[in-house]
């Protein structure tokens, strides 16, 4: 079990990417970031590409991360992939491995919440399929550059993958995770597929350590984005996010962090020297995440223990790989 212990980084909910990346000097290294063209993705490959990184995004529409991203000062890169199409992902993953001798930073910050039942790949309900399964097939295919950049002298490989507190909502439903019976949840699905990235990372740290690479799991915070594009205005009211007038109510204005600030707690775990020899933990607000107290769980902070056991993490794994193999 993760012991979840804090490395009193001394940033927190309010720190920016500035903040976090002080002092980093990410020249030469080359990083993936799925996701990079909408949210919080943009300013993780604005801040990656500012320490000096080469950035490629992948991206399903091409034109669309042409634009959100034109402003971005540094190498950044647009390849084409589709997370819910696995022919797509490895070709990718087959392009890239023939333009790039190393892999030092993959972080999946791509995702899809809450939407109306819908099936992609083999039949997979569509936010465990994109949220956990689209990545586990990029991050198997490209292991082994991962694992040979890793071996380098003075390599520091990282995996970071995006969680949310919203895994919280569910555990892994293992007898059922396609949601083939009973009626179907749409936060449920999203919180299987939260809980599913914080397990990828743990199974994929023990993976990587082998070679001296880390994974990670992030909640990034609660950020307005386009992640909540199915949402309607009544909807994010009933939730406490808006007001009836579609302003953020008060509570949300609060808790809720800009976009910049979303992306800091990825770029913290992505580079924080305090966490070379960590691994397979979940993070928030620029530190690692206190496992929850389960006499007095919290909704918005702390992680819960089923998410980051690796007993779970090595049975999902093998699920997984079962999966993206049909």
């Amino acid at each position: 079990m993760s012991t979840q212990q804090s490395t009193n980084s001394g940033f927190g909910h309010g720190s920016e990417p500035q903040d976090v990346l002080e002092g980093i000097d990410l020249t030469g290294k080359v990083a993936i970031v799925t996701g990079g063209y909408s949210g919080i993705g943009v300013e993780t490959v604005r801040g990656l590409a500012g320490a000096g990184a080469k950035v490629i995004v992948p991206a399903r529409n091409r034109e669309k991360a042409t634009a959100n991203l034109s402003d971005v000062v540094g190498d950044v890169a647009i390849m084409d992939m589709d997370l819910a199409d696995l022919s797509s992902v490895r070709a990718f993953a087959d392009q890239f491995a023939s333009e790039h001798d190393r892999l030092d930073l993959l972080i999946n910050t791509a995702g899809i919440m809450a939407c109306p039942l819908s099936r992609v790949g083999a039949g997979w309900e569509q936010q465990f399929g994109v949220n956990h399964l689209g990545h586990f097939a990029l991050a198997q295919a490209l292991m082994p550059l991962l694992e040979k950049t890793a071996k380098e002298p003075g390599s520091d490989v990282r995996v970071v993958a995006l969680s949310s507190t919203g895994h919280k909502l569910s555990d892994i439903r293992w007898d059922d995770p396609n949601w083939e019976s009973g009626e179907y949840d749409k936060w449920q699905a999203y919180g299987q597929a939260k809980t599913a990235d914080a397990l990828f990372a743990v199974g994929m740290n023990t993976r990587l350590a082998q070679h001296g690479g880390r994974a990670f799991s992030v909640h990034p915070g609660g950020i307005a984005t386009p992640l909540q594009r199915h949402l309607d205005n009544e909807e994010m009211v009933a939730l406490g996010w808006m007001n009836e007038d579609g302003e953020l109510s008060e509570q949300a204005a609060k808790m809720f962090k800009s976009v910049t600030q979303g992306a800091s707690t990825t770029l913290w775990a992505a580079t924080a020297p305090a966490l070379r020899d960590r691994g397979g933990e979940y993070c928030e607000d620029c530190d690692i995440a206190a496992l929850a107290d389960p006499e007095n769980p919290s909704r918005y902070n702390t992680v819960q223990p089923y998410a980051v056991d690796p007993d779970s993490a090595e049975r999902l794994w093998a699920m997984s790989e079962e999966m993206v193999a049909s």
